[in-house]
């Protein structure tokens, strides 16, 4: 299977299934000497694991994080970095009634039009398991970051419909209700819809945000490597990302040229911009604004209400979806869009290094 791979500078391969052994990464071009512990990657797993409210699902695993590579008394050695999470809870016997359908938001489909056959456990490869090898690459990626001061800070803007009042934002809250929202009564009010929904048999989707700041001017490239097309690739990478904007994004579609224009001034002796209706990008490389990108969530695929599929032997038939699964993927997708961010980040700007001879010339100078 092609496609596991992603980056170029900075570039990750996860690999393993959500029923196999395990899942995990190799991480190829990390610098030497950044400080990494298996705790720094533990803390961001811990964010994504699932089982930790009513509102994921009930399928408890660890999520222990292995370093198999690439760390040496608690700083990178510059040589491939591997690390792995083993699956411990796996119960494959509620997925095998599924091997005969297509559960319809799935992958099983294509799958099989595909590869003409698939791990029906759980959803193999195309499950949500996938995405701990790019949590723990992005708490590397983010560790960088942090070196240059760079901050990376995703949340839930919108679940079931709900957005958060910026008026009431406090990102303190985010880490302590069930929904990664960073306004605690937009949460209680999504508690009250998630739980009609859940009696339901259904599930609800959302939007996440993500800003980063102090980042610095001259990231990305003008033609296919644009930071902002990077960012996009990796949001719609993730299996239940359907939508990406950055800045204003779709609502420029919807103003004058004249309403959409950052206006450039002069602050403490250096170019600034008066707005940032860009969202951080302009002609793809970073102006220095805040970069401020959202995403749109699907709802869960996965639910016990009753719906029309077919099956491999071309019958029509009705099913409800068996098994452990969230209500809603948005909380725990929060941090993946964070990793899926840093990863981008640091890949273009370690490749940004080489865009100026005067730059390769100090650094090589004796």
């Amino acid at each position: 299977m092609a496609g596991s791979t992603y980056g170029k500078q900075f570039s990750i391969m996860t690999w393993g299934e959500s029923h196999g052994a395990g899942v995990g990464v190799t991480i190829d071009g990390c610098p030497a000497g950044l400080d990494l512990t298996e705790n720094d990657v533990q803390y961001m797993l811990n964010r994504r694991k699932p089982g930790q409210s009513a509102f994921t699902t009930p399928r408890k695993e660890d999520d222990e994080v292995e370093i198999l590579s690439g760390v040496f008394e608690g700083k990178t050695t510059g040589t491939p970095i591997a690390m792995m999470v083993r699956n411990k809870t796996q119960r494959s016997g509620d997925y095998s009634e599924i091997s005969q359908y297509y559960r319809p938001g799935h992958a099983d489909f294509t799958f099989d039009e595909k590869y003409g056959f698939r791990d029906y456990r759980g959803g193999g490869r195309s499950s949500g398991r996938e995405t701990i090898g790019r949590v723990a690459a992005g708490a590397v990626a983010l560790k960088f970051l942090r070196r240059l001061g760079i901050k990376v800070n995703a949340y839930a803007k919108e679940i079931g419909g709900i957005g958060i009042d910026y008026q009431n934002f406090d990102m303190n809250q985010r880490d302590k209700n069930a929904f990664s929202m960073p306004d605690s009564e937009a949460a209680e009010k999504v508690k009250a819809s998630a739980i009609k929904k859940m009696a339901d048999g259904d599930s609800i989707g959302g939007i996440i945000e993500c800003v980063i700041e102090n980042i610095m001017t001259g990231v990305g490239d003008p033609v296919f490597d644009k930071l902002d097309a990077g960012l996009a690739k990796a949001m719609l990478s993730i299996g239940a990302v359907k939508g990406f904007e950055i800045g204003d994004g779709f609502e420029a579609a919807r103003v004058t040229g004249k309403a959409n224009n950052d206006e450039f001034f002069m602050k403490d002796g250096k170019v600034a911009k008066r707005t940032n209706h860009a969202g951080g990008v302009l002609g793809g490389i970073s102006d220095g604004s805040d970069i401020i990108f959202r995403v749109a969530v699907k709802p869960t695929p996965s639910i016990l209400a009753k719906q029309e599929t077919v099956n491999k032997a071309g019958k029509n038939i009705e099913v409800s979806v068996k098994g452990r699964h969230d209500p809603m993927i948005v909380p725990r997708a929060v941090v993946v869009v964070e990793a899926m961010a840093a990863l981008t980040l640091v890949d273009l700007i370690i490749s940004n290094m080489g865009a100026r001879m005067e730059k390769i010339a100090e650094f090589y100078e004796r």
